[in-house]
């Protein structure tokens, strides 16, 4: 049995902690399935962007005549746009296997390992055993019970990416991120996309106004059926027939498709790696608990990423890696914090959210409310931009941003000085001590903290 001074189980976020443990010398394990590189590179964040980048020129083009400048789209090239995607992909994942097969006491295991013991690890039918182990092994996609769904050939988020052909008409089965994202992308390119959404809201953790906003704005591209719950599916006449039930009614909707892609959620890959035998205790959902420290049940072993549910984001997880490496090797731990993690939906228009929402800022704080429209700065004048908006949340006693929420034209960038201020925890007024430059979009920001009230009851 091979011994190691730090197992990593994932490659994604994971590599690095095992990069942190090989700069101090330790011999290090990566144990990985595959692909290389984790979730965001292969299967998430990364190819979703690349796909995404072109249709949001196809909708500014289609938007574009509201501001009196008429253009239409001669051709879309969806082989070149997915095999671009992919061959980027493959560029990333080829780097970092030349520099695993250079770095010195690294073993890299390309297969699927599962606990057999405390502290062992099974993989390829050898076993190796840690003195320190990290489980960032990810998630995967949730397939609902639906009658007939395992009767017939559906698309992830994952198998979407292997597409070569557009297909003329998609159903895509959720509501939330990953649904929104890829009906953008899908309808861009193309397709006759409708979605149906069990919740009565597309992306139900967002703040009301801008779920209502972001239904409205797509509904002007797809179909949109929310508070809808799929009950069955088929194959008839060579298209996926769905059919849902519309929640507290009788009336039940038919849609039939070319495909259909499931984006209902994740789920944890802590079953996979049988983690009960060394000891690690899961949720009734198997997210891998962990403390405040990133410390799971069981001694020397942590857990951060998809893994643990909390943040399931690529940069959280980067961030969680560090708080998880620095507690495994200093006495005096750090709690990870989680009060300024943001994260963005490259829907269209775009959302990027920091922080609380209003309704859960309410039970703790007495807090103001601002809401600034783009319009209401020179730049979002000159765009037309009418109906998107910012959403400021903060504590009336400090002037500590609570939460930030934005829709519209770049809203990940913007954002981005409201993360610095909430992440130094600063006092909101230090956004005005900063200059912004006239007329530029930043101006928003200023705008919708200079908006603030008492929220209506």
């Amino acid at each position: 049995m091979k011994k190691y001074d730090v197992i990593v189980i994932g490659s994604g976020a994971g590599m690095g902690v095992a990069s942190d443990a090989l700069s101090s010398g330790y011999k290090v394990a990566v144990v990985d399935k595959g692909p290389l590189g984790g979730t965001c590179l292969n299967l998430g964040c990364i190819p979703s962007k690349l796909l995404i980048f072109p249709a949001d020129r196809v909708a500014e083009i289609e938007n574009s005549k509201k501001l009196g400048v008429e253009a239409s789209i001669t051709k879309i090239r969806f082989r070149e746009i997915m095999e671009r995607m992919r061959s980027s992909i493959a560029e990333d994942r080829n780097g970092m296997r030349e520099g695993i097969k250079q770095a010195k006491n690294l073993d890299f295991y390309e297969s699927t390992g599962y606990f057999v013991d405390d502290y062992t690890v099974e993989v390829d039918g050898k076993r190796i055993i840690g003195e320190k182990i990290f489980i960032a092994a990810g998630a995967r996609p949730h397939i609902p019970d639906v009658k007939g769904l395992d009767k017939i050939e559906y698309l992830t988020n994952e198998s979407i990416l292997d597409l070569n052909e557009l297909p003329k008409s998609v159903v895509v089965l959720g509501g939330g991120y990953i649904a929104c994202e890829f009906g953008h992308f899908l309808a861009g390119m193309g397709s006759e996309v409708t979605i149906i959404q069990r919740n009565s809201r597309l992306v139900a953790n967002e703040e009301p106004e801008i779920s209502d906003l972001l239904l409205n704005e797509m509904s002007k591209r797809m179909k949109i059926h929310t508070n809808t719950e799929v009950i069955e599916v088929l194959q008839k006449d060579g298209l996926v027939n769905v059919i849902g039930k519309v929640k507290d009614s009788e009336k039940t909707i038919e849609v039939n498709a070319e495909r259909i892609l499931v984006a209902g959620g994740r789920v944890p890959n802590s079953d996979l790696l049988k983690v009960q035998n060394t000891g690690v205790e899961t949720d009734s959902r198997g997210y891998i608990k962990v403390d405040e420290y990133l410390k799971t049940s069981k001694e020397n072993i942590w857990a951060f990423g998809d893994v643990i549910g909390k943040y399931m984001f690529r940069h959280s997880a980067n961030k969680e890696a560090v708080y998880a490496w620095h507690n495994s090797i200093h006495e005096k731990k750090v709690p990870m914090d989680y009060s300024a993690i943001p994260h963005a939906i490259f829907s269209y228009p775009e959302i990027a959210s920091v922080g609380i929402g209003e309704s859960e800022a309410k039970k703790s704080h007495k807090i103001l409310i601002g809401y600034a429209k783009y319009n209401s700065v020179a730049k979002g004048i000159a765009m037309l931009e009418e109906e998107t908006f910012a959403k400021a949340i903060v504590d009336k006693e400090n002037n500590k941003i609570l939460g930030f929420h934005i829709i519209g034209p770049y809203a990940s960038i913007l954002i981005q000085e409201v993360i610095n201020v909430m992440a130094n925890n600063m006092d909101m007024r230090a956004i005005f001590k900063g200059i912004h430059i006239h007329p530029a979009l930043p101006e928003l920001i200023p705008s919708t903290l200079g908006n603030l009230m008492e929220p209506e009851d």
